[in-house]
């Protein structure tokens, strides 16, 4: 059985009451929420559903909206990517700012315009992941701009390195050692040991050999299907009647 989408076992007793009751409809309890946020930002703890909460919050009371906090959420849930905590995010900030995010030419200065440019940025990182782009997310990343915008989580780069990593092992059994250290974006000692300490893998030469899993073994698969002639019995009757 699967975890519950709302659960989160680092969850303060607080936050939780607030969730499972009407509080959680209450704008007072925004900065409450607001304070979890940066909690989760330095513990390097996630909750999903706290933080989607607040989102509904600013969206009920625009007027409480904190861009950072909003910046520091979507920043959040990048570190589980590949779910999607961050489309879940993106689904919930004003039109306005979100369309400006999607298409820069529709941006106008405005009080939103500074949390427009740090979605679309947000929103270009994750693009990257999702599409396997790697090498460029990285290269994103060292941007100054860019850079200050994940600040406040602890640990980013260290958790995505880990993201991208099981995603690598998901779908592959052997990897370029040049091309995994692009993806990974450490070399050396560092990389050797990243791959063969924290990931439990092998460095054979230029190639690192990842243990086979349930996800990157390729298994063939029998679908045998069970149907008796009487089941056609309708169709074939059907076909033999004559039209009306």
């Amino acid at each position: 059985m699967g975890v519950a989408f709302d659960y989160c076992p680092d969850r303060p007793e607080n936050i939780d009451v607030i969730l499972n009751g009407l509080d959680r409809y209450n704008p007072e309890t925004t900065t409450i929420f607001q304070e979890y946020v940066a909690q989760q930002c330095e513990t390097q703890t996630y909750d999903c559903y706290a933080n989607l909460a607040l989102l509904k919050l600013y969206q009920f009371n625009p007027h409480l909206s904190h861009p950072e906090t909003i910046t520091n959420i979507l920043t959040k849930s990048l570190t589980v990517f590949p779910s999607p905590d961050f489309s879940l995010g993106l689904a919930l900030l004003p039109p306005a700012v979100l369309s400006a995010a999607q298409d820069p030419s529709k941006q106008t200065p405005s009080s939103t315009s500074g949390l427009s440019e740090a979605v679309a940025t947000l929103l270009s990182l994750h693009r990257a992941l999702t599409n396997a782009r790697y090498t460029d997310f990285w290269s994103s990343l060292e941007e100054d701009s860019t850079a200050d915008l994940v600040a406040d989580v602890q640990g980013f780069e260290e958790i995505l390195r880990v993201r991208i990593a099981v995603v690598v092992s998901q779908c592959m059994q052997e990897v370029s050692r040049e091309v995994l250290e692009s993806w990974l974006n450490v070399s050396g000692s560092k990389f050797q040991g990243f791959v063969t300490e924290v990931c439990g893998w092998k460095v054979d030469g230029e190639k690192v050999r990842i243990p086979l899993n349930k996800e990157n073994e390729a298994r063939s698969s029998v679908v045998r299907e069970s149907v008796r002639f009487e089941q056609f019995g309708r169709m074939v009757k059907r076909a033999y009647e004559q039209p009306a």
